[in-house]
């Protein structure tokens, strides 16, 4: 009985010791690790719909990013919330129209409105990586709600591209200074080699047991135009091989030119910087052994810099043909961007050439994607269902304003527009006329139908009318203001323009 009772011990001890061993072995290879999606968002800055070499162009090579777009869903009809950073960027953050075309004021929106708290609260780690330019104070990334940040703050750009960064080529101090940039940086280095290392320096120490919803906001493409000697050296022997044909390089446009030709050698290095970097994240995501279950987002903040104004010649980086115009404008070349989301196992690849999102649709999707909550009283929607291939927003009615025209940098006039379905509607706030255009059939907006389809254009004007009425209210107008009394939360001051 004795010997019966020894072994039945033994054997009891052994199975326990082969219990423990597999266990810490399966949280070692992430077995029991957490089961949420990790989230990489890559946003670029200024990166027009055209930038890439999947998306058209003929001398921006960009294998790693097209080789990302062929891997995800690929939404050809994706669209900023506005042609500029700061308003773009603060739609995306928070979901809204930014009517306000400002800032906003981060630090006053309630915690049940903050999509990012919301993920902290759904068990994740968040990190900010680069631009951000939505404010200071409250407003900066890690009050507003993320983990950690880096190398963001009110910087809209950099001096330089290269260390000692918050120096222009001549010598002279940027207005705005990227600390952690030239705290770390030294002779040689390259910001947005930087911004990538630190990005996948958050990733690897990430723990296991966490999530992670990561940022990545490059200050790239936007000026100034710099690139490595290399690249710029590469894509200037590649110009040489180029014919352009009768294409003239410029064109009169609004209140300046708009450049018709992608013929810079500096700026093509730059974008290829940054796909050279975008291959370098995804391969970190392999060898960690976590990209099946990360979603990863890339896009841009608005098109492409391809006009200038009045005020004179200015270095214009590229062109969105044969979408009009570019950076500032809310003609197709500065509001459409490229917009890929992948998560492997989960959302099957394809084109989706009809479905129309915004970026302030992103947070929503994700949220949804990732831990299936909603948050309430935000313009922005998931299109979860669409990325699904459940559902399609072909026929969905979006809106853009732009009362803040910049006629001396960028060209463009105040506009207000409406997009439902095929059919895009224009109208210019000062001069009271309108435009419009089936971008199903004329993606150039070259062809103005609004007198030959009057009533078309007159049910248009009546839904812009309607969006401005709502919308166009202090509520929402004063958001980037602050009563004396400290912050009333977003959309609550009162207070008169």
């Amino acid at each position: 009985m004795s010997n019966d009772m020894d072994l039945l011990i033994t054997t009891f001890i052994n199975t326990m010791k082969k219990i423990t061993f597999l266990l810490v072995f399966c949280l070692t290879i992430g077995v029991f690790a957490q089961d949420k999606p990790n989230i990489l968002i890559i946003h670029t800055d200024d990166l027009g719909y055209h930038d890439l070499s999947i998306t058209g162009s003929e001398l921006y090579d960009t294998p790693n990013i097209d080789a990302l777009a062929k891997e995800s869903v690929n939404f050809t009809n994706a669209y900023s919330s506005y042609p500029r950073c700061t308003p773009s960027r603060y739609g995306m953050i928070t979901g809204t129209y930014p009517v306000n075309e400002n800032k906003g004021n981060l630090g006053a929106i309630p915690e049940e409105k903050n999509f990012i708290k919301q993920f902290n609260k759904a068990g994740y780690n968040t990190y900010y990586v680069g631009k951000w330019h939505l404010g200071e104070g409250d407003s900066d990334p890690q009050p507003f709600g993320f983990t950690d940040s880096y190398a963001a703050g009110r910087a809209g750009g950099i001096g330089s591209r290269f260390f000692p960064f918050n120096y222009n080529k001549n010598g002279k101090k940027h207005k705005e200074q990227v600390a952690d940039l030239e705290r770390d940086g030294k002779e040689g280095d390259y910001a947005s080699d930087m911004l990538t290392d630190a990005t996948i320096n958050f990733i690897k120490n990430n723990p296991k047991d966490k999530p992670f919803l990561a940022v990545l906001a490059y200050y790239s493409v936007h000026t100034p135009i710099e690139a490595k000697p290399e690249d710029e050296a590469r894509n200037k022997e590649q110009l040489k091989s180029m014919d352009f044909g009768d294409t003239p390089e410029y064109i009169k446009e609004g209140e300046g030119r708009r450049k018709m030709r992608q013929d810079d050698a500096a700026y093509a290095g730059m974008v290829e910087n940054v796909d050279e970097n975008v291959g370098k994240l995804l391969q970190t995501l392999k060898d960690l052994g976590i990209d099946k279950n990360t979603i990863i987002v890339f896009s841009s903040d608005h098109g492409g810099l391809s006009n200038d104004g009045h005020k004179g010649d200015r270095h214009l980086a590229t062109t969105n043909i044969p979408l009009r115009a570019g950076k500032g404008w809310l003609y197709e070349g500065g509001i459409r961007v490229p917009l890929f989301v992948k998560w492997d196992n989960h959302l099957k690849p394809r084109v989706d050439g009809e479905s129309i999102v915004l970026g302030m649709d992103v947070f929503p999707t994700l949220l949804e994607l990732a831990a299936n909550k909603k948050v309430e009283g935000v313009d922005g929607q998931s299109y979860a269902s669409v990325l699904k291939g459940k559902d399609n927003w072909k026929d969905r009615t979006v809106f853009w304003i732009s009362k803040k025209a910049r006629p001396h940098s960028t060209g463009d006039s105040k506009m207000a527009v409406v997009r439902s379905g095929d059919y895009k509607l224009v109208q210019y706030l000062e001069t009271k006329a309108i435009e419009l255009y089936n971008l199903k059939e004329d993606i150039s907006e070259k062809n103005n139908l609004a007198e030959k389809e009057s009533a078309k254009a007159k049910q248009m004007l009546e839904l812009l009318k309607d969006w401005k009425k709502e919308y166009l209210v202090p509520e929402r107008l004063n958001v980037g203001k602050k009563n004396k009394g400290g912050n009333k939360g977003q959309g609550n001051n009162k207070k008169k323009n």
